[in-house]
């Protein structure tokens, strides 16, 4: 394996010929740059966290503030990720604690002018920190769930939360997604002057219309995530077994891959053992959130416990969709329940089977709370207000208050899902070629 030098030499040379990583897109965008910021992510998935950080890297630009990336643990990422004109660099980690990689990213930070690194995990956050003091920039940590429940196991939650904290020491500031997440951090001793909450935010675009059904077809809920144990996906089929055995007609999409094929193997035994297994569709990954929602009339997400603001709820109110979520964390800061969706107690099979009947007979009206749920999602969680929150926090760590960000979501086209982008928008931040010599950046 080349080692991690050669990487990003290789990585630098594929996104610009000149080897120069300052020549970007910017000349093309209606601000000029102030800053450029580093990511550090993880990068083995393509999930909710991971969805952020692509959608920063295409609209923090419009802000002016360049953004590149590193992945520390490569897998789904790379691949899946929306946004290729952001540089991105591969520098694997040998071990959980492997410290190496921020020699790396210091020689980057250096010789590419970052002003900022931008961290979003325990693990980046442990290599971030160092780079961080090696290199003399300033650190932002971006919390998307608490390491203190991120999963099943308490040790590993101990183990992350113990890292995580050791790790903030050199952080300048904490960018929490949540109300939720702040109160905790602020619990463990965090100023509150060290904390900001940006929402996360999905783009904006024209809801697509209600599935056509005809009459007696089965309902089809769909659950999008990355299937672990704290997903509640053992609630969700004890629920449709529940409603199966009254009668009631549905399907299941379940969208997205599993953690470990251990926990796949499990799940899709317990399915055949309560009898669903005829009613569930395996789907698997997609990158194209848009076009698995078309295909379903109720989104659900069943979470035990340690979701931040789940992107996927973001992106069913966009959609149109109607949402069931359970009770937990950031969820009800997005969700207002019966009003822009129904909330479940968590790890409560029957409350979450009460739920679902309310969209199978007909009881609530949908149309109505799918409406309302629209128009919170383009109010409080777009892409544009999220990343001017994150640009507001880099402006006040690198002493740049006062800068106007003033713009709103039909300013990034580029950012609206096909279906609502006006003709000739592609999917990119601009629709130039990334390995084409391009003009110096205005600063």
């Amino acid at each position: 394996m080349a080692d991690s030098s050669t990487v990003m030499s290789e990585c630098l040379w594929r996104q610009h010929p000149s080897g120069d990583c300052r020549q970007t897109l910017s000349h093309e965008l209606p601000v000029p740059v102030v800053g450029r910021v580093l990511h550090v992510v993880n990068g083995e998935h393509y999930a909710g966290a991971e969805r952020v950080q692509d959608l920063l890297s295409s609209a923090l630009p419009w802000f002016g503030y360049e953004a590149g990336i590193v992945c520390l643990k490569p897998g789904r990422f790379p691949e899946a990720r929306k946004n290729r004109h952001a540089p991105l660099l591969e520098c694997p980690m040998r071990g959980r604690l492997d410290l190496r990689p921020a020699g790396t990213l210091v020689r980057l930070i250096r010789r590419q002018g970052y002003d900022l690194l931008h961290a979003h995990t325990p693990r980046s956050l442990m290599v971030a920190a160092a780079a961080s003091l090696l290199a003399r920039v300033p650190l932002v940590y971006h919390v998307h769930s608490p390491a203190t429940a991120d999963t099943t196991s308490r040790l590993r939650n101990w183990v992350n939360a113990f890292l995580e904290r050791l790790s903030l020491a050199p952080a300048a500031h904490l960018i929490a997604v949540s109300e939720s997440l702040r109160n905790r951090y602020r619990k463990l001793g965090f100023s509150p002057d060290r904390i900001t909450v940006v929402s996360n935010g999905v783009p904006c675009g024209a809801s697509l219309r209600p599935r056509k059904r005809a009459a007696g077809d089965p309902v089809v809920f769909g659950m999008t995530a990355l299937f672990r144990p704290r997903k509640g996906l053992e609630n969700l089929l004890r629920s449709i077994a529940r409603l199966r055995a009254e009668g009631r007609p549905l399907r299941l999409r379940a969208i997205g891959q599993f953690e470990t094929s251990e926990y796949e193997q499990k799940a899709k035994r317990l399915a055949v053992g309560l009898g669903v297994g005829e009613v569930i569709d395996w789907t698997g990954f997609s990158s194209n959130v848009e076009e698995e929602l078309s295909q379903i009339d109720c989104f659900v997400l069943p979470s035990l416990f340690g979701e931040g603001l789940p992107m996927v709820i973001l992106e069913a109110m966009a959609c149109g969709r109607p949402v069931i979520a359970t009770d937990v964390e950031g969820t009800p800061e997005a969700i207002r329940h019966g009003l822009t969706g129904l909330l479940a107690r968590p790890n409560d099979p029957a409350s979450l089977a009460d739920m679902m009947k309310q969209v199978i007979d007909g009881s609530i009206d949908v149309q109505a709370m799918v409406r309302r749920a629209a128009d919170d999602q383009r109010r409080r969680f777009s892409v544009c207000s999220m990343a001017r929150g994150v640009a507001e926090v880099y402006d006040r760590v690198l002493g740049r208050t006062g800068r106007s960000h003033r713009r709103d979501q039909h300013d990034l086209p580029c950012l609206l899902p096909a279906s609502a982008r006006p003709s000739g928008v592609g999917g990119t931040l601009l629709p130039l070629d990334p390995i084409m010599p391009i003009p110096p950046v205005r600063r």
